[in-house]
């Protein structure tokens, strides 16, 4: 009997480093199959294979026992009816639930110049009381808990695969992938969506369910994949497979009881206390941050560590939190990115084109945005000195071209970093928030940014860096804080601030072990 998919040597590389190494891997019709790996692993490869994003420079593809030519023209995905619910869902906050539900879809049954609403709304009913859902057509998806999002973005992609024009819940089946459907999902909401998955694969179609997190990964699924540094350690029975089993295939080795470490950096200046922070999936986070150190903020993905800087320089709204820097204590529930500046915390968001400049502005004036107002004289914008200035921060960054007139968008992504690393820099902060500070970097930019964080941090900031690049985290952090739940759940310093134990302790925590000290 043929494979729904099957993989055959899957090979891809970038620049000359292996993403995947000669790969198999089959899912069965019906089958809900985990793939699952440490970041890096390759899975994210293996997926934009199977999009047609990545052309790979070796390997064989079969749906459904047929073989396809390899790479993937772009809609062929479609075609082989694959289907893909990303993180980010795809959806459009600002339309309503059945706009969202048939945006892909083109019904045959109207007219081209008109829509029936009443009978797409009728048909989105149907649609939600085959899978049991509760949602109402006319809601807009903004207002939607998380919850109903991602059962939306599931539903959408079911349909799109059955290609069932008349709701009655024929159609063809297929392949969906699942990638981290429930990372931003709360524990106790989870178990509808898997009724949902389930309910899928019932019906015949197969699903490819990608996730860090174990429990959840045996739960669901019927057999998992691991990958490690882009091969397939093993494939094993789900239900007959143990979690330590399941992160020793992971990590490559077993669990090791974590040993204290003499804390060097406590006996440093306390230059920010974070204290009872409250705010999405954060729960009573407290944590202080010294003079001089790089604090590294990590977990497994949707574990919350990412959040932190953005609810301490008042991106987000908390609910709850206080944050003292130098002594004067702010209500995180009140403060403002104006506040921050003003009081010596600088941020750099992970999505810099989007969260921290504007990309169609000159590189002089977003370097100048967080002292704007100091090159304001009687209502006059003194352009020179802010082009003046900018040269200077240019060169003292080593961001090139070094022309501050040149469009920030048109900078590569590692002189972008530096850019908003001078920028950050510029105002000398007494806390300095990073989120994904390399992310999108070549090598070289990469090294450039370590070595701002450490003159950052000589200049006696205290950093504070929330990152899922465990290997970065190794390379700069004094300390590291990991997180799970909204938790933080371990420390590690000194000697045990290296990729492997930051790894073993995000896993650590996936299989409810806790550390012996």
């Amino acid at each position: 009997m043929s494979h729904a998919l099957e993989f055959t040597g899957l090979t891809k590389s970038f620049g000359g480093a292996r993403a995947l190494d000669s790969v198999d891997f089959s899912v069965d019709h019906g089958e809900i199959h985990g793939l699952l790996g440490e970041n890096g692993s390759g899975k994210s490869t293996l997926i934009k294979v199977l999009a047609g994003y990545h052309a790979p420079e070796d390997g064989e593809l079969t749906v459904d026992g047929e073989p396809i030519e390899l790479p993937l023209r772009p809609g062929q995905s479609t075609e082989l009816n694959l289907n893909f619910v990303h993180q980010d869902l795809g959806l459009i906050p600002s339309l309503n639930v059945v706009d969202n539900l048939f945006l892909t879809q083109a019904d045959s049954s109207h007219r081209p110049w008109y829509i029936s609403w009443g009978q797409q709304r009728r048909k989105a009913r149907q649609v939600f009381e085959r899978y049991g859902i509760a949602m109402e057509p006319r809601a807009l998806v903004g207002e939607l808990t998380p919850m109903q999002r991602a059962l939306l973005a599931i539903v959408r992609a079911v349909e799109d695969m059955r290609g069932d024009q008349n709701g009655d819940g024929g159609g063809r089946r297929g392949v969906l992938v699942l990638d981290e459907p429930t990372v931003y999902l709360p524990k106790n909401e989870i178990d509808q969506l898997f009724e949902l998955v389930r309910s899928i694969a019932e019906e015949g179609s197969s699903i490819i369910f990608v996730s860090h997190d174990l429990d959840e990964a045996r739960e669901i699924t019927d057999r998992i994949t691991v990958l490690r540094d882009g091969r397939v350690v093993g494939t094993a029975i789900s239900e007959e497979t143990s979690p330590a089993v399941l992160v020793e295939m992971i990590i490559g080795r077993t669990l090791q009881s974590l040993h204290a470490m003499d804390d060097v950096v406590s006996k440093k200046p306390v230059r920010a206390s974070i204290s009872g922070l409250v705010g999405d999936i954060l729960d009573d986070v407290s944590f202080e941050a010294h003079e001089g150190e790089v604090l590294g903020l990590t977990g497994l993905a949707g574990s919350g560590f990412e959040f932190v800087p953005y609810f301490l320089y008042g991106a987000r709204q908390a609910s709850a939190g206080e944050l003292t820097v130098d002594g004067r204590t702010r209500s995180l529930v009140e403060v403002t990115p104006a506040d921050s500046l003003a009081n010596d915390v600088a941020l750099l968001p992970a999505d810099r084109l989007q969260d921290g400049c504007v990309g169609s502005l000159p590189i002089s004036e977003n370097l100048a945005l967080p002292v704007l107002g100091g090159y304001f004289k009687n209502a006059h914008l003194d352009r020179r000195r802010m082009l003046g200035d900018a040269s200077e921060l240019l060169d003292s960054y080593d961001v090139r071209p070094r022309e501050p007139r040149m469009i920030y968008g048109q900078l590569s992504g590692g002189n972008q970093q530096k850019a908003m690393m001078a920028r950050g820099l510029r105002t000398d902060p007494t806390v300095l928030l990073l989120h994904e500070p390399t992310q999108g970097v070549d090598v070289g930019a990469r090294q450039n940014i370590f070595e701002l964080i450490r003159e950052a941090t000589s200049s006696g900031a205290a950093v504070i860096c929330s990152s899922s690049d465990y290997e970065q985290l190794g390379i700069i952090c004094d300390r590291v804080l990991i997180f799970a739940g909204g938790r933080i759940t371990t420390e590690l310093v000194g000697a045990d601030v290296t990729k492997e134990r930051i790894v073993e302790q995000c896993y650590r925590t996936a299989v409810g072990a806790r550390d012996d000290g």
